[in-house]
């Protein structure tokens, strides 16, 4: 991989694991569907205007009914989800809850699309659910009374993004920048019947509209093409080891700016995750290693 290639991976990675650092400062404020409405906004209006800049128009009515069901699946609904849990969970939890999402996506392969598993996949998956058990804790008290409907909600969305991807194997074949427009603009119009009934908790302060504003902005417009220059330059298998960075950066970010704490069962929790991920997606240094060969010949 390039050493520009290399930063622009690591910057992916530091921003979408930041976009669970700004939920946790901004959702117990803004309430989960007022926090994602606005994030889906901003991140929509950027997008537009580097649409625009591109002169990449977006022809949504064409492809309205693929643009509102990718909303839902891969942007609406995990969003959502993922901001009520980032009401309770540490940052470092939402990203390695997130990190689930290819386990998921595997094992819905598997009943969807008769895909079959192999040993490894099943190994992984094993690993990756002791993971979130042992990020959880043992606390059965703790589970009950707080975490337990957080977690659940955290593991949904990453059920959400593994749906997705399956959804995404039978699709219309649509450019990557053009999903990402698109279903952002599906996903807004969607929360907006939630709003009357998930009202905001308090007048936010400076630093969560901020927070907001780079959720949008930042975590999602650029981030989209960080990830799609990545993906031209070094090929889908190099842009996911993304995938097991951003559990890094949630711990660090949440270490150094909200002084969350890291444990034993958070380290531990982290490592049979992307384990587990890696043994899933088949992801390893080899298959970066034969793709770069492919690509150079």
């Amino acid at each position: 991989m390039p050493l520009t290639s290399f930063i622009r991976l690591i910057c992916l990675a530091a921003i979408w694991g930041g976009s669970f650092l700004f939920m946790r400062i901004a959702a117990p404020t803004f309430g989960p569907a007022y926090l994602i409405e606005f994030r889906v906004s901003f991140a929509a209006l950027a997008l537009l205007v580097i649409a625009l800049y591109l002169k990449q128009y977006l022809h949504f009515r064409a492809h309205a009914r693929h643009y509102f069901i990718l909303g839902l699946l891969n942007t609406a609904l995990p969003f959502v989800l993922f901001a009520y849990a980032a009401q309770t969970l540490t940052v470092s939890m939402l990203a390695i809850l997130n990190a689930t999402a290819a386990i998921w996506g595997a094992l819905i392969a598997f009943f969807w699309h008769r895909t079959p598993l192999s040993i490894k996949s099943v190994i992984g998956m094993v690993l990756g659910i002791c993971g979130v058990v042992i990020l959880v804790g043992w606390d059965e008290t703790l589970v009950s009374e707080k975490l337990i409907w957080p977690v659940l909600a955290g593991v949904l969305a990453a059920v959400c993004y593994g749906v997705a991807s399956n959804y995404a194997k039978n699709a219309p074949q649509i450019p990557a920048f053009d999903n990402a427009h698109g279903s952002m603009w599906a996903a807004v119009v969607w929360l907006l019947p939630l709003l009357p009934f998930v009202p905001m908790r308090a007048v936010p302060d400076s630093t969560e509209i901020s927070a907001v504003i780079a959720l949008g902005v930042i975590c999602t417009g650029i981030a989209y093409l960080l990830y799609f220059r990545l993906i031209s330059e070094v090929g889908a298998a190099s842009a996911l080891s993304v995938t097991f960075l951003i559990p890094l950066f949630g711990i660090i970010w949440g270490y150094l700016i909200l002084d969350e704490q890291v444990g034993l069962n958070t380290l531990g929790g982290m490592v049979l995750v992307l384990t587990g991920t890696m043994l899933v997606t088949g992801f390893s240094p080899a298959t970066l290693q034969a793709e770069r060969t492919t690509r150079s010949q």
